[in-house]
């Protein structure tokens, strides 16, 4: 399967890649936040922008719920933090209307069933399947039961771990994998994108990157190796509270990433080798 179709975009082969602007918990549960961003990725040319999903009470391990935590809204157990940060009907209300308004798809991953459930209810154009949550066989049954297309990161997980994964989700419905590193920031020595190859051969599928990187030539080097789908985060502020803003892009950076990765698949080509019609005059003057 050389393509994937997410919404009216066929994703794969020789198509544009697809650039994914993961908002996450970069709104630090403000509403408003969240529309500058996807503002911020609609005007930079971005497909698509990503939140996150929880049900806290499923999501946070007991041992940790109790535990107390400096936060912008004091200090407060772990679930409180959690069910502070995390958006519900409402805002995913506004979020689907303002991404519908503004042209751009919108997707969040997801770390429960019952908020693949929940997203479900928008009809997203594909889902997002987040690295932590690549084995966890009741949340990829779920997934795989709303027969809607699946990008899944590969972060943290060995090959026998992603061939299984591969397997549980058969031809039932459109997938790919992103290669990834799940360290925040990754640094350079462990990003390893020659493993976008080796995934691409494995699985026949389109292959795309997820990045945690800081700056933007790894990206760039992910687009020139044949990414299908660049996924990376965004933030108004590095230096904003929260644990994945240093680890994201700025407005500016993500504006200098799209322009960038576009220009790249421009020069890539087709790979055919001929001479082109502005070189005819200046190989007539030369070589007479």
């Amino acid at each position: 399967m050389e393509t994937i179709k997410i919404g009216n975009k066929t994703v794969g082969h020789s198509n544009l890649c697809f650039i994914i602007a993961e908002i996450g918990i970069n709104h630090n549960g403000d509403i408003e936040i969240a529309k500058k961003l996807i503002d911020v990725a609609s005007e930079s040319g971005c497909d698509a922008v990503k939140f996150q999903k929880r049900t806290p009470d499923i999501c946070v391990p007991e041992d940790q719920k109790s535990k107390m935590r400096e936060t912008p809204w004091g200090y407060i157990t772990y679930l409180a933090y959690k069910k502070k940060i995390e958006f519900e009907k409402k805002e995913y209300d506004i979020i689907d209307s303002y991404c519908k308004e503004k042209g751009i798809y919108w997707t969040a991953s997801c770390w429960d069933v019952p908020s693949v459930e929940f997203i479900n209810g928008y009809k997203p154009a594909f889902h997002k399947v987040p690295s932590a949550m690549l084995t966890d066989v009741k949340i990829i049954n779920a997934y795989k039961k709303s027969g809607i297309p699946l990008i899944l990161s590969t972060g943290m997980s060995s090959l026998d771990e992603i061939d299984k994964t591969a397997k549980l989700l058969g031809d039932d419905i459109p997938w790919m994998f992103l290669h990834c590193t799940s360290t925040y920031p990754a640094v350079k020595e462990e990003i390893n994108l020659k493993a976008m190859a080796v995934l691409r051969e494995r699985y026949h599928r389109p292959i795309g990157y997820s990045g945690h990187e800081v700056g933007l030539q790894i990206s760039l080097a992910a687009a020139a190796l044949g990414a299908s789908v660049i996924e990376r985060h965004i933030t108004l502020d590095r230096a904003m509270w929260g644990t994945d803003h240093s680890a994201s892009l700025e407005p500016k950076g993500l504006q200098m990433l799209v322009r960038d990765i576009r220009i790249i698949e421009a020069a890539l080509g087709d790979g055919n080798k001929i001479i082109y019609d502005s070189e005819k005059p200046i190989r007539e003057k030369l070589r007479g």
